[in-house]
């Protein structure tokens, strides 16, 4: 599943085309994806100039001129794709950990927008969706309702994480993937930030004193701002809109370095991993407490 920061990719490679844009006419090749689209969405979406681009967590969101707000979810395998004239080099948007689908039958929705380009959505398994909600009800639509705050927002600190934190007897890293609490991580930036912060994984997420929340808490801005600003992970194909990798993923300090020496040089420890909830989790036992 993408994370905040190829979401963000994303939202950043589209905005240049899809901003101020008219979509002229959607062609919606199937009636469903995860979901099935909302009644008439092709027809409420065409004619429609797009005002913004926006990103609430993991979802993006694209505000149109008439009030409503089109929800974009990637799912697990979902991408965008921007193509213009019958000659031009598509462009994929985003930095992904697994790779992104290019056959043209799993193409189910395009824009044709006014200003002759068209975005393309590819999903081969289908686990991404598309919604449409007024701006009005958005706090409360379906998949954004209860979830927490934002981690790259100005309000995310310290303070906010001790206060979110405070009696929680689930381990941190359970804690920090809870999207009720904060929107938006995932298990790659995660692991990096409580390696950065020098915290447990396996620590009661209550036991956190102020100051060592307030360290977590630059650890995960400082992550998620470099993982964005090198175009997110990119393990595999995934590509920025202008066309280059990512290359965040050789800045990791922890993520799938199972077996490497701890990065701290005052540190003798060896990276080592477990299981969490099903999920692998990288750190140092020796220097995270």
């Amino acid at each position: 599943m993408p994370e905040l920061p190829e979401v963000e990719t994303v939202r950043q490679g589209l905005a240049p085309t899809m901003e101020g844009a008219v979509i002229e006419r959607l062609e919606q090749r199937r009636p469903d994806l995860r979901f099935p689209f909302p009644d008439r969405f092709a027809e409420r979406l065409t004619g429609r100039r797009i005002e913004g681009l926006g990103r609430r967590a993991k979802y993006l969101l694209a505000d149109l001129d008439d009030g409503a707000v089109v929800i974009m979810h990637l799912g697990m395998s979902g991408s965008f794709r921007i193509e213009e004239g019958p000659l031009a080099e598509p462009e994929t948007p985003g930095e992904f950990h697994h790779p992104r689908g290019k056959a043209l039958a799993h193409d189910h929705i395009v824009f044709h927008l006014s200003n002759g380009k068209r975005v393309v959505y590819n999903d081969p398994r289908r686990f991404g969706f598309m919604d449409l909600v007024p701006r009005a009800e958005i706090a409360t639509a379906r998949h954004l309702a209860g979830l927490g705050i934002e981690p790259v927002g100005n309000a995310f600190d310290g303070k906010v994480l001790h206060d979110l934190f405070a009696a929680k007897k689930a381990p941190l890293k359970a804690a920090l993937l809870d999207q009720s609490l904060v929107a938006g991580l995932g298990n790659i930036y995660v692991c990096e930030a409580l390696h950065m912060s020098g915290l447990s994984p396996e620590r009661a997420a209550g036991t956190l004193t102020a100051k060592a929340a307030e360290r977590l808490a630059t650890a995960i801005r400082d992550v998620l701002g470099a993982a964005i600003a090198a175009g997110g992970s990119s393990l595999r194909d995934h590509r920025q809109a202008n066309g280059e990798l990512g290359y965040f993923q050789h800045s990791f300090r922890v993520y799938d370095r199972e077996g490497e020496p701890c990065p701290n040089l005052s540190c003798t420890g060896v990276i080592e991993r477990k299981v969490q909830s099903g999920r692998s989790t990288f750190y140092c036992a020796r220097c995270q407490k």
